[in-house]
């Protein structure tokens, strides 16, 4: 196990790999947007991660566009969404519906599975929704994806409390891997309603360097 961690981190640019498993991306949907609104997940999550008129945000992996379109609502007006996918057929849609809905204020952004391309200083939220646990290389990621932040911005993610291969994280094994790239908790709340959960985190303290992370068994 530990010849295998070291090679997987070798070819991952000094970064570990993950000790647990990670979930296929089957879909840009992970549920109709009728049953979403009627959950109230995306109404309930925008609110409880403080998003208002005039924030910068990401979406990250945002698959269909069905947060995209919300967050753009919240944030107007003057705000601005970027939607980041790594799946270019997926972007690609996106990009149309936007087009096609006329919805301003929103960017979209071709990613990869180790890092999220987004702008150094530029988020006051990044949202990573239902898609944690298909992260191929999550400290590779999250270390990629943490200058982003403004000062006192807030990474938001939503999952389900099960294991990492049947499509969810447990709350425990998300705090680790994000305390191990230099996040804290900020809180956290159930969303029964979804079958998920809510979970905030800040930037807390210096990176740490690559080679000094050390993985999370899941």
């Amino acid at each position: 196990m530990i010849a295998a961690l070291l090679l997987a981190a070798a070819a991952a640019g000094g970064f570990p790999a993950a000790d647990r498993p990670v979930a296929a991306i089957v879909s840009d949907r992970w549920s109709d947007e009728a049953t979403r609104d009627r959950q109230g997940e995306a109404r309930t999550v925008i609110r409880w991660a403080g998003v208002r008129p005039g924030m910068s945000v990401a979406d990250v992996g945002a698959g269909e566009g069905y947060y995209t379109v919300r967050l753009a609502r919240a944030v107007a007006p003057g705000g601005r969404v970027v939607a980041q996918d790594i799946v270019p057929d997926y972007r690609a849609r996106l990009a149309a519906r936007i087009a096609r809905e006329k919805v301003a204020g929103v960017d979209t952004l071709l990613g990869t599975p180790d890092d999220p391309k987004l702008a150094a200083g530029a988020f006051d939220r990044i949202f990573l929704i239902h898609m944690y646990h298909e992260i191929e290389s999550p400290y590779a990621f999250l270390w990629r994806l943490r200058p982003a932040l403004k000062p006192g911005g807030l990474v938001a993610i939503v999952d389900a409390d099960r294991p990492t291969g049947q499509h969810g994280t447990p709350p425990a094994l998300l705090d680790c891997e994000l305390r191990s790239v230099g996040f804290a908790p900020a809180g956290r709340r159930a969303i029964p309603r979804a079958g998920a959960y809510l979970a905030l985190y800040r930037a807390a303290g210096a990176r740490p360097a690559p080679a000094a992370i050390r993985p999370c068994k899941g």
